[in-house]
């Protein structure tokens, strides 16, 4: 170990000799220092030499001093580099963390893709189906030999088929965008059918004609329906026309042939009367006068006659009853049919008593009708219930319900029933099932009833089997229909 020899050592403080400082001192004390900054002992003593040599070594606090300084410097710079390891650290972490956000947003993305892809090929297959469809459903509409379009809310055309080209004589492209009332006799009319449509989400059977570019002009009954979007919203009206050309041509022919057959059965019937009211009055005369003073044939002879006369009689009043239905001088106004119904009853009070039949019903509805003409059916319905009973007094039960847009009334019995092959007979006029000596009658009855049903716009039919009674229906529209007036 080696003795520094300074001015301290050898004088000490205050004259008082010291031990001397030895390099085993100044290693001792500089440890630290060493450590924080990898000096070697023999470097250090070096140092320190050089300072004695320059004379800086002379006291303690020199060396203190700058051992003080050595060890805030290490301090120092053991500060940065904790702060530096700390910055680096939080830096690791957040870049870590970061790597696991890309990490998942990568993840993320290629499920997105893996999504996207799928969904592509969805709308690639959809796009095929919906072309198909679209294929599909313009050979349907195209097939069709009645005229199809479309119509928005503002009245204008956005699709066509073919046959509605050849109706109105412009092609397809001409027709969308345009006004659809445009191409018909009565535009007015025409708006207001589609806006009817619109407004009560159909409309059925209304009466246009179509006005052909060439000026010709073609009858059609319209039938519309709204269509909606996938929110239910209304945007639009699909309608079809029925060309109704052959159908007026044929009702026209057939309302001809009636009105003649109509204007032959009211002059036969009328004409008629008079030579057989002569008939009847000197056969009467005849008999009144002879009866008895001829032989037993002749007595006979001549009832055959007067009951012939009486009977024909009846047939030509019938006949000419039957051909005055539906002319139009008939007044069709709302009737109570329970009303009516009373009525009837009372007129048929005798035979009701002795025959002891029951006439029960349910309350019955108001519907425009010619009043006398639903008692006429009521009379023949009920009338047929007590003449055709079976072992028990005849029990009529008349009731009446709503069906759609018209009233279905029934009238059922317990007579002695129909068989199912005889039904549509019923309805034919002077048709009997039965001999007059059975069940007196004209055979006009039936005919009579299916005649006024039908001139209101409605429907007869029965339903019967042999032994359990019967049931007549028909039906009287809640509305009246102006192709029956």
């Amino acid at each position: 170990m080696h003795t520094i020899k300074t001015q301290r050592s050898m004088k000490g403080v205050d004259g008082v000799k010291t031990r001397p400082i030895t390099t085993g001192d100044i290693i001792a004390s500089s440890m630290p220092v060493r450590r924080a900054h990898n000096l070697t002992g023999s470097r250090l003593i070096r140092s320190a030499r050089e300072i004695a040599r320059v004379g800086y070594l002379d006291s303690d606090g020199v060396i203190a001093g700058k051992l003080r300084m050595m060890e805030k410097q290490r301090y120092t710079r053991a500060n940065a580099y904790s702060t530096a390891i700390s910055t680096s650290q939080a830096l690791l972490v957040d870049v870590r963390h970061r790597e696991q956000e890309l990490q998942t947003a990568h993840e993320e993305m290629e499920a997105n893709y893996e999504e996207l892809q799928a969904s592509s090929e969805e709308l690639a297959s959809t796009t095929e189906e919906l072309e198909r469809t679209g294929t599909y459903t313009r050979s349907l509409i195209e097939a069709s030999l009645d005229p199809l379009l479309t119509i928005d809310p503002e009245g204008k055309i956005t699709d066509v088929n073919s046959a509605t080209g050849t109706a109105t004589g412009y092609s397809r492209e001409e027709l969308i965008g345009t006004d659809f009332s445009n191409y018909f006799t009565e535009p007015e009319k025409a708006k207001a059918g589609y806006q009817q449509a619109f407004e009560k989400s159909s409309v059925k059977d209304y009466p246009l004609e179509i006005h052909h570019k060439d000026g010709g002009v073609t009858p059609v009954l319209y039938n519309a329906s709204v269509f909606r979007d996938e929110a239910g919203k209304v945007i639009g009206v699909f309608a079809a026309a029925r060309d109704i050309t052959e159908q007026r041509r044929v009702e026209g022919e057939l309302a001809r042939s009636n009105q003649e057959l109509e204007h032959f059965a009211y002059v036969a019937s009328h004409d008629l009367q008079e030579p057989l009211r002569m008939v009847t009055s000197y056969t009467q005369l005849l008999e009144k006068r002879y009866k008895g003073k001829l032989d037993a044939d002749a007595d006979e002879f001549v009832g055959y006659i007067v009951d012939g006369v009486s009977r024909m009689q009846i047939m030509i009043n019938a006949l000419l009853e039957y051909s005055r239905v539906g002319t139009q001088d008939e007044v069709f106004e709302p009737t109570d049919c329970n009303a009516v119904l009373a009525d009837v009853v009372t007129n048929l009070q005798m035979a009701i008593e002795e025959s002891g039949a029951a006439v029960t019903h349910d309350p019955l509805p108001t519907v425009v009708a010619v009043a006398s003409r639903i008692s006429q059916v009521f009379q023949n319905l009920i009338s047929n219930a007590i003449k055709f009973h079976g072992e028990e007094p005849s029990r009529i039960h008349i009731a009446a319900e709503e069906k759609g847009e018209e009233w279905l009334f029934s009238v059922r019995d317990n007579g002695i029933g129909i068989a199912p092959q005889y039904h549509d007979r019923l309805f034919v006029i002077f048709q009997r099932l039965h001999s007059k000596e059975e069940y007196p009658g004209t055979g006009i009855g039936l005919a009579l009833c299916k005649r006024i049903v039908e001139s209101h716009g409605g429907r007869i039919w029965v339903e019967s089997e042999v032994g359990k009674g019967s049931t007549f229906y028909f039906t009287i529209p809640m509305k009246r229909d102006n192709n029956h007036e």
